[in-house]
């Protein structure tokens, strides 16, 4: 038993460090043209998997688009990427998503996931606050297969609508809430 226990914990701590590490260099080695690149990629994988998130996109105002967020825990975790701010076919800025979170949590993992700013006040919020806290300002419903059934334009009552996509690796739950999106320099 106390064997299982060592080998569990030497592979948490590796992991941990190889997320960080990862986490360290995505956050140095992304230039505003990967960025862009990376974003446009991940919002045609998402189109793919989710048609609605397609049609959303044609009557947004803005889409915050975050291709690769590295998430890892040990009791203490968090997450961090870099995106871009579309409005039209233009990249407007550029922006970080952190989040901290403590509890019951273990292990590690790797999405990406796209805001659909839906009105002007929501566009503004981002663009004119020093930092967005997901929860506090525009109404965000994250959309699920169960929401993306029902959802369609006519339909829309929300600033915005996020959606979680390409999710790779060992850990329970993928949540934006207590997410701090903040403009960052390109």
């Amino acid at each position: 038993m106390y064997y299982i226990q060592n080998r569990v914990r030497t592979l948490l701590i590796a992991t941990a460090a190889i997320v960080s590490m990862s986490a360290m260099s995505l956050a140095s080695a992304a230039t505003a043209e990967d960025l862009e690149k990376d974003s446009r990629q991940a919002l045609q994988t998402l189109y793919k998997a989710e048609p609605v998130a397609e049609s959303l996109s044609n009557t947004a105002k803005g889409v915050l688009v975050f291709p690769n967020i590295v998430k890892a825990g040990l009791v203490f975790g968090g997450s961090y990427g870099e995106g871009i701010l579309i409005k039209g076919a233009k990249v407007v800025d550029y922006y970080n998503s952190v989040t901290g979170s403590w509890g019951l949590q273990i292990g590690a993992q790797s999405y990406g996931y796209a805001v659909f700013l839906m009105t002007d006040e929501a566009v503004s919020y981002v663009e004119k606050t020093n930092g967005w806290e997901i929860g506090v300002g525009p109404t965000v419903v994250v959309v699920d297969e169960g929401v993306a059934k029902n959802l369609s334009t006519s339909s829309l009552k929300d600033d915005a609508y996020a959606f979680i996509f390409s999710q790779q690796g060992l850990m329970a739950g993928v949540s934006i809430e207590g997410t701090k999106i903040s403009p960052i320099n390109r």
